[in-house]
């Protein structure tokens, strides 16, 4: 211990507060900078490749979509695409891009628009991060400003299309979307913000678009200052070294109360956090892939997984009460519309000897030490539990599903991941057993839906895929395709609500619960900031970026009260964590990654 210390004071000592990235305060000392902490990294800034929410977020302040939801009622608004009109048997539609510029002055037109879509479509590399977005497009052309989409079947989820629309005189240049990296500043983009620069699990920080349609932000500069310890994120909030956190755990965001300059801000979340089970996870052609426990191919066994399991009890115990059991549905109650919960004979809950007999009479037999052998004998029901590496409230998570499944016969070993091989073997190489995961869920729900497609399983090469499960059943499929082409609102939720049942009863994911929206400000730096939606909505954690649109900083005299780079205290606040940071070549002795993996 005391060697530890030793090593972490010198490093302390190497830290050079002044070799910041940003600019420098006393040549710009009016310059309006707020900063946003964060607790995971991006892992992309290709679109075409995120998959993060951290990512998605910073994605819709740099580049502009088809349409955004209204920051009032989250219903479809125009963004690029000024006005649109529809065929009347919902095939053909047609978007008129509005005349507006690219960062670097370049005119956005409808080809812009028609190059991104065609490439996701020819392009496996490109499906990545919004694959089914573009899977039911027939055609897509271009003509001056007006844009021609032309479908496969009518789709209802038409307006509220995920893709980011790319500026094609830069993208088209490069040759392997899969291995791009994006990493080329200033990006070209035709948001409110523009990305200047990137450093790899450290920071992003971006600056006011003044080629904006919308106008000029009221900020010059974000800076979005990783963490990789969420317990440093809120020394930094407390000390001043950042200026809003959102996507807090229920300890930190307590952890706030008593100081007079932060503001707590909690509200309804529209995320589902939940299990992911490895059912027998295979490729986009079928092929087996991974090393999941055969037992849980079978749905008895999540079944009695899914009865073992103490939500009401993981509310109030892991999340602090902050948060509403999840009985159903992967799309939160956020959303009334879309939201289902089980009812009756047909809702789940905690039994643990129905959970036992479940497994007696499938065959599984508990053997001297207790636990369940496979019905041949072969092997003993023991499963890996992946987590995030030093993240105390997975942890215990854990703790609670170790001793549940002990007393049915299971053994479970915590299995603690950074967040990048998280992602990794839990979407790609499916190299686990049991996960913990979840996702935000959009206003329109399709794009969580579509994450539980066959054709989101990854390519045999490892390409494409942007799968949440690994799942391909066709039950699921059949009513991902009617609610696809349903345009009346209601059946379609009706349709929509079959298919979160049928996740429920199959099991590939278990949803445990929802948590709240749980954010910090310092209202000495952020003067006022829009929610979305505006009323009780979130603000780091919405479906948009009008927050940071909208988002006024405090001023003193005509100066921005914190201003310029990536201040002193910002590094002398991180290293009083025990995140030790030496600027300049941004030198991190990493502590274990701490955030969840949330998925946009």
């Amino acid at each position: 211990m005391r060697k530890l210390l030793a090593v972490l004071g010198a490093l302390c000592l190497a830290v050079v507060p002044g070799a910041a990235y940003a600019a420098d305060p006393v040549k710009d000392p009016a310059k309006k900078v707020i900063k946003i902490g964060v607790t995971q990294s991006v892992d992309s800034m290709n679109p075409f490749l995120a998959v993060r929410l951290v990512t998605g977020s910073i994605q819709r302040m740099i580049y502009g979509f088809l349409t955004v939801p209204d920051s009032k009622t989250l219903q479809p608004s125009p963004d690029l695409a000024e006005s649109w009109t529809t065929s009347p048997d919902g095939l053909t539609w047609t978007f008129k891009i509005r005349q507006a510029k690219w960062s670097d002055g370049q005119p956005i037109t409808a080809d812009d628009a028609a190059w991104t879509f065609n490439k996701m479509i020819t392009d496996d590399g490109a499906k990545t991060g919004n694959g089914p977005a573009v899977a039911n497009f027939q055609s897509v052309t271009a003509n001056g400003q007006e844009l021609t989409i032309k479908l496969k079947t009518p789709q209802a989820s038409m307006l509220d299309n995920p893709v980011p629309i790319m500026p094609k005189h830069v993208w088209e240049k490069v040759k392997n979307i899969s291995e791009y990296d994006a990493e080329v500043y200033p990006t070209v983009g035709s948001g409110p913000y523009v990305a200047v620069e990137h450093k790899k699990d450290q920071f992003v920080r971006l600056e006011a678009n003044p080629q904006y349609w919308r106008g000029r932000p009221k900020v010059d500069e974000l800076q979005v200052i990783f963490y990789d310890n969420p317990a440093a994120s809120i020394v930094g909030l407390k000390k001043g070294d950042i200026d809003l956190i959102g996507r807090l755990n229920p300890p930190d965001f307590e952890s706030l109360k008593g100081d007079d300059n932060i503001v707590q801000w909690n509200t309804q979340g529209r995320r589902a956090a939940y299990l992911q089970i490895n059912h027998g996870a295979t490729t986009s052609d079928n092929k087996p892939i991974g090393d999941g426990h055969p037992a849980l191919k079978d749905p008895k066994v999540r079944t009695a997984l899914h009865y073992a399991i103490d939500k009401q009890k993981l509310v109030d115990e892991v999340q602090g009460g902050l948060a509403k059991p999840a009985d159903g549905s992967i799309i939160p109650p956020l959303y009334k519309d879309f939201f289902w919960e089980a009812s009756g004979a047909e809702k789940v809950t905690f039994d643990l000897a129905k959970a036992n007999k479940i497994l007696d009479d499938a065959g599984y037999k508990k053997g001297p030490d207790g636990v369940r052998t496979m019905p041949d004998g072969s092997r003993k029901l023991q499963f890996r539990f992946s987590i995030h590496t030093d993240t105390p409230i997975e942890d215990k998570l854990a703790e609670y599903l170790t001793g549940w499944f002990k007393e049915i016969g299971i053994t479970l070993t915590t299995k603690r991941l950074d967040s990048s091989k998280f992602t990794e073997e839990t979407g790609t190489t499916a190299l686990f057993d049991i996960a913990i995961s979840g996702w935000s869920v959009n206003p329109d729900p399709e794009e969580v839906l579509g994450t539980h497609l066959c054709s989101r399983r990854p390519t045999a090469s490892g390409q494409g895929g942007g799968t949440e499960s690994f799942y391909c059943d066709p039950q699921y499929e059949s009513l991902y395709l009617q609610q696809q082409k349903e345009l009346d609102r209601t059946k379609r939720a009706d349709t929509i609500k079959k298919m979160e049942e049928r996740l429920y009863t199959d099991a590939p994911v278990i949803a445990l619960y929802y948590p709240n929206d749980l954010e910090g400000y310092r209202k000495d730096r952020i003067a006022s900031i829009t929610p979305i939606p505006e009323d009780k909505g979130l603000l780091y954690g919405g479906s948009g970026y009008w927050p940071f649109y909208t988002l006024e900083a405090v001023s003193k005299d005509g100066v921005t009260a914190e201003s310029g780079g990536m201040s002193g205290g910002v590094i002398a606040g991180i290293a009083a964590a025990v995140v030790v940071v030496l600027i300049g070549g941004f030198f991190v002795l990493r502590r274990r990654q701490g955030a969840a993996d949330e998925r946009e």
